[in-house]
């Protein structure tokens, strides 16, 4: 599992690179837009392997959760990710404009993340939607009950996100003077 786990995130940025450099090195637009909408058959076939697995008799350990984690964080950043990448590329290979920073500082700043931690608390609880949906489909409760300690994990990571903003908005990084 881990390494279809590692094939499928390879195959994503080799993704991502053949479409941003069809569209902007070969300037072929059609190609290189065909290439970046195959991003999610990615996750989807990462997804379809881990039920097949478990399906065909595997018992579920760590690396099954992290296959749900690895679509369920994609779904959430995937399309925030090709945009930057995209407006990266733009600027960089097509003399596009530079895309714009993160806010460093004060209110800004801490918009951006509850943003941010708005997006990972979705990440996690399509995560936990994935490994429910996971073991309802599996039916092997004796299986599957590898997947139970991500249901807790995906609350420290979204409480984590969380408090991470919380911080942003009580006590606001400041210019240095």
């Amino acid at each position: 599992m881990v390494s279809l786990i590692v094939a499928g995130e390879v195959g994503f940025w080799v993704v991502l690179a053949l479409g941003l450099a069809a569209r902007y090195l070969l300037k072929w637009r059609r190609v290189g837009a065909a290439l970046l909408l195959l991003l999610p058959a990615v996750d989807l076939a990462v997804l379809v392997a881990t039920v097949a697995d478990l399906r065909a008799g595997a018992t579920a350990d760590w690396t099954h959760g992290l296959a749900a984690s690895y679509v369920g964080f994609t779904v959430v950043f995937g399309h925030r990710l090709v945009t930057r990448a995209d407006a990266h590329a733009a600027h960089r290979l097509a003399g596009g404009p530079k895309p714009p920073r993160a806010p460093r500082y004060g209110r800004p700043r801490a918009a951006h993340e509850w943003t941010v931690a708005g997006l990972t608390t979705l990440a996690c609880a399509i995560t936990v939607a994935l490994i429910a949906a996971i073991q309802w489909l599996v039916d092997a409760p004796a299986r599957t009950a590898g997947l139970d300690p991500w249901y807790p994990r995906m609350a420290l990571v979204a409480g984590i996100n969380l408090a991470i903003a919380a911080s942003y908005t009580l006590f606001p990084k400041r210019p240095k003077a």
